[in-house]
């Protein structure tokens, strides 16, 4: 069975957001694989690379609580209309640095902090929006729908960028993205306001933030795609190697290709993804589908063959598209509106922080063992942390589609 596209064709403010935030992450896809490289080319270093993980996840990490509880009592829409400004701005700068006789690493350091913190905002109001509109029983098609958005722009965003960095350069690649912001803040204009179900009190004071923790805390179902998501990507995240796996292969075409792979994959699961109306056990495909993520990292990581190495990451991208649908249909058909937001940044702190501590680790055990065996131990880590939290959290193993 194909895709469902209901969602698109019957509620008019989800098309505009769809195809703005469509638009939109393809410049951002350019632009998450043009500050690893153009870093990893200023300093030679696959730990710095890392290190530009780890910079983004401290801002996150802030702003990602702040960023859902402005959304749980503020216009979602407002919010973020003026994350995508601010986000605009930093690519802005990154342009005028790569155009620059050298450019500033410490600079790229800094605007990479400087977006991650606007994720933080950005994020939480955008999740948090979705559901809102679209009918209860198109969550699971939008969630898919976005899946869809995202793969899509996450092989069409590296492709685009290889192409541009290998013939125009980096002033020009983040000069696209620059324009994709123009376009996605056009299309969130035409949607209609959005401001809170219920009035919140003092959304920002500790006790609202605590408020979702001890939601959260309470569903083992929540806890359980928090885990699993965090061990997949913290030690089964290679990106950060990358750049240095294309050098090692002496061709700047198989970083494109590294960056895209995953993203076929999960594209091929969305384009065909009817089957996953079937599924009642919602927790155990997630569980499944994580364990085949680490099992296809490990298969990356003992390839010598770049096109086999590219297969196991069109593996591992159609495993963490599988895990994504359910994961994204969970949140959703559970979780409260009015504390959505809140629970969107507990999300995003998982979905992002994994990948920046991941980068981070792998970059760190990388230069200290070598590439190959540090994407290996981080599949087999990722399998271990994966059947720990299915053990750990039975009522996550047990839940079943409401």
């Amino acid at each position: 069975m194909l895709i469902d596209i209901s969602p698109l064709k019957h509620n008019r403010d989800f098309r505009y957001l769809f195809f703005g935030q469509f638009i939109s992450f393809f410049g951002t896809m350019m632009t998450f694989v043009a500050l690893p490289y153009q870093v990893f080319q200023l300093t030679n270093s696959t730990l710095a690379v890392g290190m530009l993980g780890l910079v983004e996840f401290v801002p996150l990490l802030i702003t990602a609580f702040i960023g859902g509880a402005l959304s749980d009592a503020m216009d979602r829409r407002k919010l973020l209309i003026g994350a995508e400004i601010g986000m605009a701005l930093g690519i802005s700068v990154l342009l005028f640095n790569s155009l620059l006789p050298a450019p500033h690493v410490w600079l790229i350091f800094v605007i990479a902090a400087f977006l991650s913190a606007l994720n933080g905002i950005h994020r939480p109001s955008l999740d948090a929006m979705a559901p809102r509109l679209v009918k209860h029983h198109e969550i699971q098609a939008a969630a898919i729908l976005t899946t869809f958005k995202a793969t899509v722009g996450m092989i069409g965003g590296p492709a685009i960028a290889g192409i541009f960095i290998a013939n125009f350069g980096l002033a020009w690649t983040y000069t696209l993205d620059l324009a994709t912001f123009v376009f996605s803040i056009l299309a969130i204009n035409l949607i209609k306001a959005m401001p809170p179900l219920i009035e919140s009190q003092n959304p920002l004071s500790f006790k609202s933030i605590i408020e979702s923790l001890r939601y959260a805390m309470s569903r083992h179902e929540l806890l359980g795609t928090y885990a699993v998501d965090f061990a997949a990507m913290v030690f089964a995240m290679p990106n950060a190697l990358f750049p240095a796996l294309a050098s090692s292969l002496h061709s700047t075409k198989w970083l494109g290709w590294f960056y895209s792979a995953p993203a076929i994959g999960a594209l091929i699961i969305t384009l065909f993804s009817g089957w996953t109306k079937k599924i009642m056990h919602h927790g155990r495909a997630v569980i499944f589908a994580a364990l085949l993520w680490g099992v296809a990292i490990i298969g990356f990581g003992l390839s010598m063959s770049p096109w086999l190495m590219v297969a196991f990451l069109v593996l591992a991208g159609a495993a963490d598209s599988v895990s994504g649908i359910f994961r994204v249909t969970i949140w959703n058909e559970t979780i409260p509106d009015n504390i959505r937001g809140r629970m969107a940044s507990l999300e995003l702190i998982s979905y992002m922080s994994g990948p920046a501590l991941g980068n981070a680790q792998a970059g760190l055990m990388a230069s200290t063992i070598g590439l190959h065996q540090a994407i290996t131990l981080g599949g087999t880590l990722c399998i271990i942390g994966v059947i720990a939290a299915a053990l750990l959290l039975p009522g996550f193993w047990k839940y079943v589609k409401k």
